[in-house]
């Protein structure tokens, strides 16, 4: 990447098995793709569930998603560490991977709103347990020259795996019911761990790793996050603020609704959005790789402002459409590129835990951002969230690093 010195104690890659991507990421990519086919296949119906079949109330199905998104989010940085201080991430891969596809079929059998926590919990647990390590043997498995090609592509395929898993949920529905569909969620699971069993680890590079081991046995010092660079930390704030403001699809969707869009129609938005994502992907990897992360992200933060903006006028479904499609570039222009910068600016032995504290960061930034969003929606109305997050967008922009420095 422009204005990244490559280091010259990076680990050789993989051998590139097909279109130059290397065997891990190919793997890691079907992981993925089956992974999301399988969660959508049941998040998207567990509020309705919640609601419908066991009689819970909007704030149980915000408490199950919030106490689960935090769960996994605290658990990112310290498994990011923890890999980086055994120098293994497949472990941390193959049972947080494990652990969640075991969890979703479960849901079949939760008859009270505290077992749909329970469950839900355990499922992000395993997510917890897998990000950071995942990223980190991502990044160490390509030649530095296609890092951001190899985000976009993993990231592609996650997008084509969530497509694929509502489409079969929304199909399967009226046939099923809600308790066979939990339990189908088993088979794309199933292929999940066969995936994971051929990966392989990555040496990590000598140099640095044994200066930094510590015979403490704390899961978190802040010594760990005084390792990093004070431009890998500032864009990690760059990027909270902009994860405090992103209010993310759900409200997208209640705006469809709110212009006239039925339900059907919401979903199809849902679909197309993650069918833009998916085709995108790939390239805006590519493009960063070419370009420079820091462009695109600005780009892409620019962006997500400027659909804010536009959506605080959207009055018809058309124009509510165009904000799906362009709200699915937008995010596959920073979701890969966000990672892949993160790696560029992390040294080598520490990409665990610089990718684990980027996770958390944004992950429980995102916690009391879509809370106020939601705020927002119901008093002052929806303009109001709009406006929010194009403000945090603008910010977020602004925090960017500007000038790219060496590691």
């Amino acid at each position: 990447m422009k204005g990244i010195r490559k280091n010259a104690n990076k680990p050789e890659a993989e051998k590139v098995l097909w279109w130059r991507l290397p065997r891990n990421l190919l793997l890691l990519g079907l992981v993925s793709l089956f992974t999301d086919m399988a969660s959508q296949m049941v998040f998207p119906l567990l509020p309705l569930y919640l609601t419908m079949e066991l009689g819970a109330g909007g704030r149980i199905v915000g408490l199950v998603e919030g106490a689960a998104e935090a769960m996994a989010s605290l658990l990112k940085v310290v498994s990011g560490i923890w890999s980086d201080r055994m120098a293994r991430r497949k472990p941390f891969i193959f049972f947080g991977y494990g652990l969640s596809s075991l969890a979703k079929p479960l849901f079949a059998l939760a008859s009270t709103w505290p077992l749909v926590l329970l469950i839900r919990i355990t499922d992000r647990v395993g997510k917890g347990l897998r990000s950071a390590p995942r990223d980190a043997l991502l990044a160490e498995s390509v030649p530095e020259e296609i890092k951001g090609k190899a985000f976009g592509f993993h990231r592609s395929m996650d997008g084509l795996g969530s497509m694929l898993g509502a489409l079969i949920a929304f199909w399967l529905l009226p046939v099923l019911g809600y308790q066979k569909i939990f339990l189908w969620s088993v088979v794309p699971a199933l292929f999940v761990l066969l995936a994971i069993l051929p990966l392989r680890e990555v040496k990590a590079p000598a140099s640095g790793l044994k200066a930094e081991k510590s015979s403490s046995r704390r899961l978190f010092r802040l010594r760990d996050f005084g390792l990093l660079s004070p431009v890998l930390k500032r864009f990690i704030l760059a990027a909270a603020v902009f994860s405090f403001g992103h209010f993310g699809y759900a409200f997208l969707m209640l705006k469809a609704g709110a212009v006239g869009a039925s339900e059907e129609q919401a979903v199809l938005y849902y679909i197309l959005f993650y069918l833009v994502y998916s085709v995108f992907g790939t390239p805006a990897g590519i493009l960063s790789d070419k370009w420079g992360r820091r462009k695109l992200l600005a780009v892409g933060y620019a962006m997500f402002a400027l659909i804010s903006f536009g959506l605080i006028f959207a009055a018809t479904q058309e124009w509510v459409l165009a904000g799906f499609l362009l709200y699915g570039l937008f995010f596959a222009l920073i979701d890969g590129a966000q990672r892949a910068y993160v790696s560029d600016l992390a040294p080598e032995h520490l990409q665990g835990t610089a990718l684990g504290i980027f996770h958390t960061a944004t992950g429980l930034a995102v916690l009391p951002g879509t809370f106020l969003a939601g705020l927002l929606w119901d008093g002052p109305g929806p303009e109001a969230t709009f406006v929010y997050g194009a403000v945090l967008a603008v910010a977020a922009f602004l925090l960017l690093p500007k000038v790219p420095l060496e590691r």
